[in-house]
């Protein structure tokens, strides 16, 4: 008798290389681009498992580490947190597989200016997509992407500007975001593509980009020597990458309030 095919592996937690594009197109034209490295995380299948490599730990110090607590309300279990937010605004069948996409502490410190949760429903399409975005002020605001229904990659989602992430931007406009992801022989690709238009028109043009790997020690050491301090070169980068602004003089706008509401569309 045939066997009964054996039952698909679970997903695993990956390490994504990549980039970070960033272009301004006024009043100065102005760009750059960042190499760096992510991780992808399969919470359901995790459960509350430590990872599968020694160079990275969950919830303890290590060369690399993940805290649960940096994410989420920072004490509820992340699946279940993200579950209480997609029903609390009307998402109610993205039971399947949620991928966090986030940078990991980096002996002990890490700065998160924006992390994707990708929540799909049971049978593999993609239901929503949660913005968590942060600015250098320690203040924190979620845009949640969803239209209804199955979000096809590479279709445009829109969400309003509410919330103040840089002094040469004004809070106002809207961002449009793109999901992409295709394989290829060194593995899969992703690419988060968010562009910012304010009432004048397109202003920013933004992509992240990386190619994930199983999240092992020889992945790990391979990233650390190519960006030994990358998660410290992340708010370095931010504050040169303004200073360059200011002094081509671009208008610069105070900080607002921030909005009300956590979570916006």
């Amino acid at each position: 008798m045939p066997r009964d095919p054996s039952p698909p592996m679970a997903p695993q937690p990956q390490l994504c290389l990549g980039q970070v594009r960033h272009a301004r197109l006024r009043p100065r034209k102005h760009a750059f681009s960042y190499g760096m490295f992510y991780l992808r995380l399969p919470l359901r299948s995790m459960g509350a498992r430590d990872f599968p490599a020694r160079l990275m730990s969950r919830n303890r110090a290590n060369v690399l580490s993940f805290r649960d607590s940096d994410h989420g309300d920072g004490v509820t279990p992340l699946p279940d947190w993200i579950d209480g937010l997609l029903r609390e605004h009307g998402v109610l069948d993205a039971g399947g597989e949620i991928w966090l996409q986030t940078m990991p502490r980096m002996f002990g410190y890490v700065f998160n200016p924006v992390s994707f949760w990708f929540c799909h429903r049971p049978d593999g399409a993609l239901r929503a997509v949660v913005c968590d975005v942060r600015n250098t002020f320690g203040e924190r605001h979620l845009y949640l992407l969803e239209q209804g229904g199955a979000i096809a990659y590479g279709s445009e989602l829109r969400a309003n500007k509410i919330f103040h992430v840089s002094p040469f931007c004004k809070v106002e406009g809207n961002y449009r975001f793109r999901f992409l992801r295709n394989s290829e022989q060194n593995g899969e690709r992703h690419l988060a593509r968010v562009d910012y238009d304010d009432l004048d028109g397109p202003l920013l043009q933004t992509s992240l980009s990386g190619t994930a790997r199983p999240l092992r020690d020889g992945a790990i050491a391979w990233a650390l020597l190519r960006y030994p301090l990358m998660t410290l070169g992340v708010m370095a980068r931010i504050h040169w990458q303004a200073l360059r602004l200011w002094l081509r003089r671009v208008p610069f706008f105070s900080k607002p309030l921030p909005p009300q509401e956590k979570v916006s569309r």
